[in-house]
């Protein structure tokens, strides 16, 4: 068996995600704890007590988002005595949870990674007005159908690819207009559906340069280390080990198109049979067979999945 570890992105936040792995486990509770000092704040309690409103601004749901992810692996390291360098051919993350995965094998700190989320959700949030960006999600095209249907709705304003997440879904993001221009060209061209999604901002495409900016500069005050075992990047759709490599693409990640279902061919072509999934959520534990077939996806979020893996390894 040949493992790789996935972290999850935003949407998959909900109110009192690891609030029993912080209960039953002391690693987890440091884990959160060193967030909280690194943000000065105490965004635990914003995860475990909500409101739901206000854990899902971009600013909170991304640096919560890693924290349980981070937390997920510390106790499988502590618990079930994972070596990530034994134990994984690769980490990977979709959007913010690139960062997770590059916490996750050492490349950041989890006090760095946590303060840099908060400024990449501030800048995602700053860089386009309330309500002139969209995004909207189209299933039942392949990626190059989609992303043509983006370019023609695009009509010299912006609308490009934002997540290539395999099994037939295409987010596209851009100008409101410009993407609801080309949800009714998706749909001509046999969508099954194209819907508009409930989200704050119009993430990974070009109007998101100036937090594009703002995390170059970020990353540029931070030490980034070769991590223990390779990323494969969002941007990339393969394995990268080298820190500025790692600066470039997570630059580059902000702007450009999340290429989820080439990560995980990628991954699966270089023998990765299980992925697990560290942190809230299922989502990509779900996207496993639809990409990677035969591959297994097994999520770990909760002190019971801890147990199962725990056991699984004998």
């Amino acid at each position: 068996m040949t493992a790789a570890f996935t972290f999850p992105g935003q949407g998959s936040q909900a109110v009192g995600m690891g609030k029993a792995l912080a209960e039953a486990f002391a690693p987890a509770r440091a884990v959160f704890a060193e967030v909280d000092a690194a943000l000065g704040e105490k965004l635990s309690a914003i995860m475990w007590q909500g409101p739901a409103d206000k854990l899902t601004l971009t600013e909170n749901a991304q640096p919560a988002l890693m924290a349980v992810s981070v937390a997920v692996m510390r106790v499988l390291e502590a618990e079930a005595g994972l070596d990530l360098k034994r134990d994984a051919r690769f980490v990977a993350g979709h959007s913010l949870g690139e960062y997770s995965a590059l916490a996750a094998a050492g490349a950041l700190s989890v006090s760095d990674t946590a303060r840099l989320l908060r400024i990449r959700g501030n800048a995602m949030q700053k860089a386009v007005p309330v309500g002139e960006g969209a995004m909207a999600a189209l299933i039942g095209l392949s990626f190059e159908n989609a992303a043509a249907a983006a370019r023609e709705g695009a009509q010299g304003q912006v609308c490009q690819a934002a997540n290539d997440n395999g099994g037939g879904q295409v987010v596209i993001s851009g100008n409101k207009a410009a993407v609801e221009r080309a949800c009714e060209i998706a749909k001509a061209r046999g969508a099954k559906r194209a819907m508009m999604l409930p989200v704050s901002a119009p993430f990974h495409c070009a109007l998101m340069q100036p937090a594009a900016d703002a995390m170059a500069e970020a990353l540029s005050k931070v030490t980034v280390r070769a991590p223990a075992v390779p990323v494969v990047a969002n941007v990339r759709a393969q394995a990268i080990s080298d820190p500025q490599a790692i600066v470039r693409a997570l630059v580059e990640q902000v702007t450009g198109t999340v290429r989820w279902r080439e990560c995980m061919s990628y991954m699966a072509q270089n023998g990765v049979t299980t992925f697990y999934e560290a942190g809230a959520g299922k989502v990509l534990t779900g996207l496993v067979k639809r990409i990677a077939e035969g591959a297994s996806g097994v999520a770990i979020g909760t002190p019971d999945d801890i147990a199962a893996y725990k056991s699984a390894r004998g």
